[in-house]
């Protein structure tokens, strides 16, 4: 049940891809918190993609905009869901995203900064209603988790 922020380049994603993005940031965030293929399930996934003007992305205080493709990314996810391969899984996969989404007829390099917070059990609000890893692991049906579900 991440919430997933991404920046992304102006007019680099547009249309289908972006579409195709957000459904394959989707897709990794759901294998790496092993939620089950269940739109029900997968509709606790929220991708917030924002358009930043490319003459704002700077790496190493040099404009890199001609050279590569920067996608930042920063998920919080409830604590105790992901563990190391989980989260190994979920920064490849989510490199993977960007690259696959990135028309054919763009030479540029992705480059991509993953960034995962871990929001500490019983601060997360849902609906007027703080949560626990048992709420979560309730609504978005975590196939790991199901012990934690009464």
């Amino acid at each position: 049940m991440p919430n997933i922020l991404v920046k992304i380049p102006a007019n680099t994603f547009d249309g289908d891809a972006r579409a195709a993005l957000a459904r394959r940031i989707t897709e990794a965030a759901a294998q790496a918190e092993q939620i089950p293929d269940d739109p029900r399930r997968r509709a606790t996934t929220w991708v917030v993609m924002e358009d930043v003007p490319a003459a704002s992305w700077w790496c190493g205080g040099v404009d890199v905009a001609r050279q590569m493709v920067p996608c930042l990314v920063v998920a919080h996810v409830p604590a105790g869901v992901l563990d190391a391969d989980a989260r190994a899984r979920f920064v490849r996969q989510m490199h993977e995203a960007f690259s696959q989404a990135l028309s054919a007829a763009d030479a540029r390099r992705v480059v991509t900064s993953v960034m995962l917070h871990d929001v500490a059990d019983g601060t997360w609000g849902v609906n007027g209603a703080l949560w626990t890893l048992p709420d979560f692991a309730r609504a978005a049906g975590y196939a790991h988790l199901q012990h934690l579900v009464a």
